[in-house]
């Protein structure tokens, strides 16, 4: 398949480097020392399944040099799905398919906003991994995931040849029955998980390990599950549990993407992860006062990253 993988951070480095590796035809849509080292280097992954190099990539930081293309995968931070969305059109074919792989369940409608909501995909990703450098991966923990699927949940045969592709590559993929209830079990998990590290400046293995964090991501996962039960989003019904075991999965010094962020003083999501859960609690007259917490704890610094901060 001819791929492009926009935004070349830790996830669109990974999964690239990975369907590459396989024989696909992937082009990056990067920028600054992250386009130059795909081009001139390209990608070094180093894995706890085994650490590889792919060649020198095609890259471009303007989609209208790489044209359309069967599948692009989203790759960005979620605050930047509006911007990676006007400038998407050169990309896109007649049948070409756009997953969105962003922390939150946002993405799929800022997509539609901008494209024709045909192109548009459902999807989720779980891994975690990051840039020790530009061209340079560090996948940490978790064993790369995909979930996919239609926004209808039709089963196609774009996502079929997609799902196909993407499990050439070594990614665990899965087309599951409604893609909406995978990515809101993976939006109310990275929520509370993203918001009390950056809260705490903690990783995995001290939240779980102290009481009272522990029982603070417990209580924000729950209040996730009422915001997804209210919309009639049909989450598994053993999910507060399968997380919580998933939670003690997780390496002891792991970070979540949105904690880094914070605690690099730079702009995060948190607006699209505890920010929307305020909204969509506010919304539907259900309380989520820790979401609520985590949330206004953080804005300042977030206000601070993005150059907006209060003085005084």
């Amino acid at each position: 398949m001819r791929i492009a993988i926009f935004g070349a951070g830790g996830i669109g480095s990974l999964f690239g480097a990975m369907l590459a590796r396989s024989g696909e035809e992937v082009h990056f849509i990067a920028r600054g020392a992250g386009l130059g080292a795909i081009r001139e280097s390209g990608i070094r992954v180093f894995s706890p399944q085994g650490d590889f190099t792919v060649p020198p990539q095609p890259a471009s930081d303007d989609p209208a040099r790489i044209g359309p293309v069967d599948a692009v995968l989203l790759c960005v931070k979620s605050w930047q799905v509006p911007e990676a969305a006007a400038a998407m059109a050169p990309l896109l074919g007649s049948e070409t398919a756009v997953l969105p792989l962003q922390n939150g369940v946002e993405a799929p409608d800022q997509l539609s906003a901008a494209v024709p909501k045909r192109h548009v995909l459902g999807g989720m990703t779980r891994v975690v991994c990051f840039l020790d450098s530009p061209g340079v991966v560090r996948h940490v923990g978790v064993s790369p995931y995909i979930a996919l699927g239609e926004l209808d949940d039709a089963r196609t045969s774009r996502v079929e040849l997609l799902a196909a592709a993407l499990a050439r590559s070594g990614i665990e993929v899965e087309i599951p029955e409604t893609i909406a209830a995978s990515m809101w079990e993976k939006f109310i998990f990275i929520s509370a998980i993203s918001g009390l590290g950056a809260a705490a400046r903690a990783p995995f293995g001290v939240l779980r390990h102290l009481p009272g964090t522990r029982r603070m991501f417990e209580d924000a996962i729950l209040e996730g599950v009422r915001l997804a039960e209210r919309l009639e989003i049909p989450i598994a019904a053993d999910y507060p549990e399968a997380t919580l075991a998933f939670f003690e999965r997780m390496p002891e010094d792991g970070t979540a993407s949105m904690q880094r962020d914070i605690m690099d003083g730079h702009p995060s999501e948190l607006e699209t992860q505890n920010g929307a859960m305020v909204r969509f609690g506010e919304k539907l007259g259900i309380p989520t006062p820790t979401h609520a917490f985590l949330y206004h704890v953080l804005l300042p610094q977030e206000r601070q990253a993005r150059g907006n901060g209060d003085t005084g």
